[in-house]
Formats: structure tokens, C-alpha cells, sequence
């Protein structure tokens, strides 16, 4: 079976984009580039101060992840005139920016080579599909919500703090919430950090004149570290988010779209091979993002299912934009009140909280994800390895030992899908 699988011209790909775009693929892809990068560019900015990393690090932390995802997405829209973007865990930089807070950035790097490696492997050897079938993703997604409520504890501390500063963006945060359709495309986060910056200028709360234009600069980093505790704390759950939890949306969002031939092996290799990238100057794993993937593949690109890659392209236009101007948004974090930074990832993560628990104890394994997630809100570390291991350790003994049902039930319902995805593999096969 080959690794990856073929697809068509790249440049007679490019020729047919230039000739059909149109105006429903170009919001749309602004509005999926908004998405994928105000809220989770925000919560890159707080895990890196979370770990007190040099501006220069963060920068081309933030820097990375944007070039390869606009590149790679770019590069995917080409290949297979299929509208999937390539992005970044936004569930693993919450888990790295807890981390940091006693691994160093060298063993979190390291942790990310580890990644590539076992994705990598699973992928091209086919195991991925059994790999996905035996963890349980309301206990993941109860370690998830765990480590995620300081998000919220901390929007609530930023508002006692600062209430002049905090309470408008949040009250227009959720009054853009309230009108869905418009919210569909101004994202509510974006109100937020817009009212945010002229409220921290009006009250004379930043300085701004600290600021340099300049662009982004890259630093290669050359020292990572392999340790049991980064291996245990991060690479683990890493693998299971990118193997188990969003790689394989990509597949369900198309299917979903009606979409056939699918180039299933294409889906995980492309990230993994991203994540090896964003290793080299510090950028944590690239995976298929499924919210994105679904506004790009949604009738809001255009009626032609067949040119919605043509919102990919777009998307990730704007992504190398951004990620030129990486350092400026890194150095603007540093300028304005920790308050107002910490209020902004709070507001950015309310939408995952509510996925995350949502999943979690909305069916089986309840019992299982309940402690997956007080283990991970203990912020417990055992052995030097940190609380996000252990939840996922202990939901799973909890769940083997009081929902043996629930097994059974997620092993018939895995068979199903993997039935699903050898017959959009077999179809791609066909079409080659």
C-alpha cells in the first residue's frame, strides 16, 4: 500500500482555481483563516508565556505553525482538489503550555519528534485504524476539560482584577454569540480582542509605543531533549489527540459532504511530515483541522463541491500573511495587562470547553471521564510525569472496571466506521 496517495497536476490545479474564483470561496476562506487563527493564536501566546519563553522562541513557535499550515493546505488543495486544512492541535498547546510550567522547552520539543515518529509509523503501517479504536474519547475529552477549566477560573480572576478592562470585550463576546448568523462570520473572538485593544489604549493600560515593525525570524532549535517525562506527559497524549481525535474528523467532515475517493493515508502523512517541520523551530504537531475543514467544504464556499478547495487556498494565503507578522502579535502580548491576555484565551477556549465536556459526559464512559478529569484539574504529578498521563491511565482503568459495556459498544461502533473508511479507501483506489 503506498504511503500517500496520488493525486493530480499541482499547477493545472492552480490554473483551474485562478479561473474559477469567486467571491463565496474567498469569504469563506477569510472567515475559516479568522477562526483558525485569532482564538488559537491567542492561546499559542498565553502557553508560551505559561512557559516564560524568550520572545524570539515564541515567535517562531507562532511562526511555524502558520507557515506550514498555510503551506501544507495550499499544497493538499492542489493535490487533491479536496477543501481540507492542515493545522495545529489546539487541545495539545493547552496541554504543552501546562507542561512547560516544569518540562522544559527542550523536552517538549523532543516530545514532538516522538509524535511524528509514532503517527508516522501507525499511519503507514495501517495500525492507525485499530489505534483509534481502543481509546475512548469522552475519557480523553474529560482529561481535555480538566486541564482547560484554569482557562476559565482565570477569565473570572482577570475580571475581579480588572473590571473596566474585562467586562465590555466579554459582554460583546457573548452579544455576538447570541446572533449566530452574523457570528458565522465575524467571530465572536475577534469582537473581543477589537474592543480589548481600543479599551487597554483609551485607558492608557498598554505601551504601545514599545512596539517595533519588523518581521518574523525564525530560530531553529537544535536542543532537544528525549526524557521519559516528556515522552509520558506529552508525546502520549499528542499521539492520541492527532491519531484518535482530529486527523480522522477531516474524514468524517468530507464523508459527511458527500465527498468519495478520499485519500485517507494522504490525511494523516501530510500533518505528520508538518509536525516534523514545526519541530525544528520549536512549533508543536500539525494535524487536520476539522473546523476548518468543515467551513471550507461547507455549500458557504460555493455550490460546486468541486472547487471548494479553492476556500483552502485562500485560507491559507491569509495563513502565511500572519505568519510574517508572527513576531509583532508575539511582542504586542507583552505590552497590555495579563489580564486582558488571560480574559482573550478564556473567551477563545469557551467553545472547546463546551465540545469538551459535551463530549465527555453526554453518554458512555461517563464514570471514566469524570475521573480523567479530576485527575487532570489536580494538576497531581507522579514520577516527574504531569497530570494529563495519569488521567488518561486512570479514566481508562476506571472505565475497564465499571463500564465493561460501554467497550463493547465503542468496538462494534469503531467496526462500522472502519468499514466506512476501507470503502472510501477502496473508492480512492478505484479512481486512481
Amino acid at each position: 500500500m503506498a504511503w500517500v496517495e496520488p493525486g493530480y497536476n499541482v499547477w493545472e490545479s492552480a490554473k483551474i482555481a485562478l479561473k474559477n474564483i469567486n467571491p463565496a470561496a474567498v469569504g469563506t476562506g477569510f472567515v475559516a483563516a479568522i477562526f483558525s487563527i485569532a482564538g488559537p493564536g491567542l492561546i499559542v501566546m498565553n502557553a508560551a508565556q505559561q512557559g516564560k519563553l524568550a520572545p524570539e522562541l515564541a515567535t517562531s513557535w507562532l511562526f511555524i505553525l502558520e507557515l506550514t499550515g498555510g503551506l501544507y493546505s495550499i499544497y493538499f488543495a492542489l493535490r487533491y482538489r479536496l477543501p481540507v486544512v492542515i493545522a495545529y492541535s489546539i487541545p495539545g498547546v493547552i496541554l504543552i503550555g501546562k507542561s512547560l510550567t516544569h518540562l522544559s522547552f527542550g523536552e517538549a520539543v523532543g516530545a514532538y519528534y516522538v509524535v511524528a515518529v509514532v503517527v508516522g509509523l501507525l499511519s503507514i503501517s495501517g495500525l492507525v485504524k485499530k489505534a483509534v479504536s481502543y481509546l475512548p474519547l469522552p475519557v480523553m475529552l474529560g482529561m481535555i476539560a480538566g486541564v482547560m477549566m484554569s482557562f476559565g477560573v482565570s477569565l473570572i480572576d482577570a475580571s475581579k482584577a480588572q473590571p473596566l478592562l474585562i467586562a465590555p470585550p466579554v459582554a460583546i463576546f457573548f452579544i455576538l454569540m447570541v446572533f449566530r448568523n452574523f457570528s458565522r462570520k465575524f467571530p465572536p473572538i475577534l469582537g473581543a480582542v477589537l474592543v480589548g485593544g481600543f479599551l487597554v489604549t483609551f485607558l492608557d493600560m498598554a505601551n504601545w509605543d514599545t512596539l517595533r515593525f519588523s518581521l518574523a525570524r525564525p530560530v531553529l532549535y537544535m536542543t532537544p531533549e528525549f526524557t521519559a517525562a516528556g515522552f509520558f506527559e506529552l508525546a502520549i497524549p499528542l499521539s492520541v489527540l492527532a491519531i484518535g481525535v482530529q486527523n480522522i474528523q477531516a474524514v468524517g467532515v468530507l464523508m459527511a459532504e458527500g465527498y468519495k475517493n478520499l485519500p485517507v493515508n494522504s490525511i494523516f502523512i501530510f500533518p505528520t511530515i508538518g509536525t516534523l517541520q514545526n519541530a525544528l523551530f520549536g512549533g508543536h504537531p500539525s494535524v487536520t483541522a476539522g473546523p476548518s475543514t468543515a467551513i471550507c467544504s461547507s455549500p458557504a464556499a460555493g455550490e460546486d463541491k468541486s472547487l471548494r478547495f479553492i476556500a483552502v487556498i485562500v485560507d491559507g494565503m491569509f495563513w502565511l500573511a500572519f505568519a510574517l507578522f508572527a513576531g509583532l502579535v508575539i511582542a504586542a502580548a507583552d505590552v497590555v495587562p495579563k489580564e486582558l491576555t488571560a480574559m482573550l484565551a478564556g473567551l477563545a477556549m469557551f467553545g472547546v470547553l463546551i465540545h469538551a465536556f459535551s463530549g465527555a459526559f453526554n453518554g458512555q464512559f461517563r464514570s471514566g471521564a469524570l475521573v480523567s478529569f479530576l485527575v487532570a484539574v489536580s494538576n497531581i504529578t507522579i514520577f516527574n510525569i504531569g497530570a494529563p498521563f495519569w488521567a488518561l491511565v486512570l479514566g481508562l482503568l476506571f472505565s475497564l472496571l465499571l463500564e465493561p459495556g460501554d467497550f463493547y459498544k465503542l468496538h462494534v461502533q469503531k467496526e462500522k466506521e472502519l468499514e466506512m473508511m476501507d470503502a472510501a479507501m477502496a473508492e480512492g483506489s478505484a479512481g486512481e
